[in-house]
């Protein structure tokens, strides 16, 4: 896969749907609803960035990420519940290895919303648009080590649990352990095929 693919496509974020959510680029017209979850602690706890102190960063955030997704080097989609048309986190791709034909995905979504399958169905969409679409041979996700919320909704897309990256990386200025996971297209596939019989 080439880097150029990458940039043209996601210069042009397609918006996906899958039966409850509609997954869109985020837009500066969602600084109300993303803040709602951005300044919560019990949502950075496990992520690697601390709370939006206000509004205005929240809004300035995603005026910056309008730039980035202007060239194609942004790779996240907002995921808006449609029941009541609210902007509830946020699932997508975090990273590509070009040369491995491989991609890192990742999720959040706001606590009021939880237990309701919505990062499942999220990530679920994710991973169709990267194995079908973009022809990716593997997409992975990782998770800190506490966050067994996280790995379950990993384990609930298909993905296998590889193990620990012992103090893999540097989270507000601790060194944490980092679970990964991670699902195949031959895998995914399977699973499609699984789903059509049943």
């Amino acid at each position: 896969m080439k880097k150029e693919k990458i940039y043209r496509i996601f210069s042009h974020l397609p918006e996906l749907k899958t039966p409850r959510l509609t997954m869109r680029k985020m837009l500066v017209a969602d600084t109300a609803d993303m803040y709602d979850y951005a300044c919560r602690q019990d949502v950075t706890k496990y992520l690697t960035w601390n709370p939006h102190p206000d509004r205005a960063y929240t809004k300035e955030y995603l005026q910056y990420l309008g730039s980035r997704y202007a060239v194609g080097m942004f790779y996240d989609w907002a995921i808006i519940y449609d029941h009541d048309s609210k902007m509830v986190g946020t699932c997508g791709f975090t990273s590509f290895n070009c040369t491995s034909d491989s991609a890192e995905v990742g999720y959040v979504l706001n606590p009021d919303y939880w237990g309701k399958g919505i990062a499942v169905e999220a990530l679920t969409g994710v991973l169709r648009f990267g194995f079908e679409e973009l022809k990716l041979h593997r997409i992975e996700a990782k998770f800190i080590e506490e966050n067994k919320r996280s790995l379950r909704v990993m384990e609930k897309v298909g993905m296998t649990f590889e193990g620990v990256l012992r103090e893999g990386m540097l989270v507000k200025g601790k060194y944490v352990n980092v679970g990964v996971c991670s699902i195949l297209r031959s895998e995914w596939e399977a699973m499609q095929k699984e789903s059509k019989t049943e």
